[in-house]
């Protein structure tokens, strides 16, 4: 089960979530399937977004076997592929369509290691994948999340799955334009791991800034940023790390690596937990570690005018692109 395993637990320390409405990128593997299960199994109508229909629909009848039956929640399929920010606005405008409320958006879906590349748009894919089309995702359900936040026993909450990785970024980081979000970290010594933390600092930094922006105009939703800790998932069956794969089996996954189950604790706790509403204000803009507590963030993600111009960066992009 790994080191860092929380107190909490989804089977015993959630509520009932009838009545819930929940969006989950990346729903239907890994992480964010675990969270999809946590949650749709204490009632709540759980869409998970993915790229994939076949592969998502597999992962339902997944859990309908494992036992999301009668007197549980729902899963239902939205398509999403985050590689075009155009995408995400498109599955924000389908779920609009079928749903009156959005009581909680989870940011999961993202892009770990991979060769440097652009998209469409010239923005490089993992940070399309990871901090652009998310964005796009989140303002096109604002509508909807700011309707569900009105009144007084509303708990609307935003959770963006980040990573320790962003205490990794080195120097001093930068989103001022486009040519900033393309960094290519040629000098770092893994650069695909460097950009990859880069696009983590950002979601820590989106989630303070979009937490300031929501509270200054009134509105009373909840967002937090969270780090699932060390997880084995589909990526650790990639190369290199699957040439090693009966040693790792055997003397590293076990000690030091916890299941996607455990892995989805963070970000449950961040969607659903008693705690999060009972002590709302504590909790608004916070940043969790895999163990569901608020952790001291360090001087760089704290930076507010960081948080601004990447903000601002990201903003003038999409509408640049006409997406919002």
């Amino acid at each position: 089960m790994g080191f860092f395993n929380s107190g909490f637990n989804p089977v015993s320390d959630l509520s009932d979530l009838s009545g819930k409405v929940i969006l989950v990128t990346g729903g239907s593997a890994g992480i964010g399937y675990s969270t999809v299960k946590h949650l749709a199994r204490h009632g709540a109508k759980v869409y998970m977004a993915a790229r994939s229909e076949t592969r998502a629909k597999e992962a339902i009848e997944k859990l309908v076997a494992e036992g999301l039956g009668p007197g549980n929640g729902k899963v239902i399929f939205l398509q999403l592929d985050l590689a075009d920010p155009r995408n995400a606005k498109k599955a924000a405008e389908e779920l609009m369509c079928k749903e009156n409320r959005l009581d909680v958006l989870i940011h999961n879906a993202g892009m770990l290691i991979e060769k440097y590349s652009k998209s469409v748009d010239g923005i490089q894919d993992v940070m399309m994948v990871n901090v652009v089309s998310p964005f796009a995702l989140t303002q096109s359900l604002l509508p909807l999340l700011k309707q569900s936040a009105v009144g007084p026993n509303a708990d609307v909450r935003i959770v963006i799955v980040s990573s320790d990785g962003h205490n990794t970024v080195r120097g001093d980081p930068r989103f001022r334009n486009t040519e900033d979000l393309n960094e290519e970290c040629k000098d770092a010594y893994i650069p695909g791991f460097a950009r990859y933390c880069r696009s983590k600092l950002a979601n820590v930094l989106y989630a303070r800034e979009l937490q300031r922006r929501l509270l200054s105009e009134g509105t009373n939703i909840t967002v937090l940023a969270v780090h699932p800790g060390t997880v084995k998932s589909a990526f650790t069956e990639r190369p290199p790390y699957v040439r090693y794969k009966r040693i790792l089996d055997i003397l590293v996954y076990p000690i030091f690596f916890s299941s996607t189950d455990v892995g989805a604790h963070s970000s449950t706790f961040a969607a659903a937990s008693e705690r999060v509403r009972k002590e709302r204000e504590r909790y608004q803009g916070a940043y969790l570690s895999a163990t569901c507590n608020i952790q001291k963030l360090s001087k760089v993600p704290m930076d507010d005018a960081l948080a601004k111009e990447l903000y601002e960066t990201v903003e003038s992009v999409l509408t640049e692109k006409g997406v919002i």
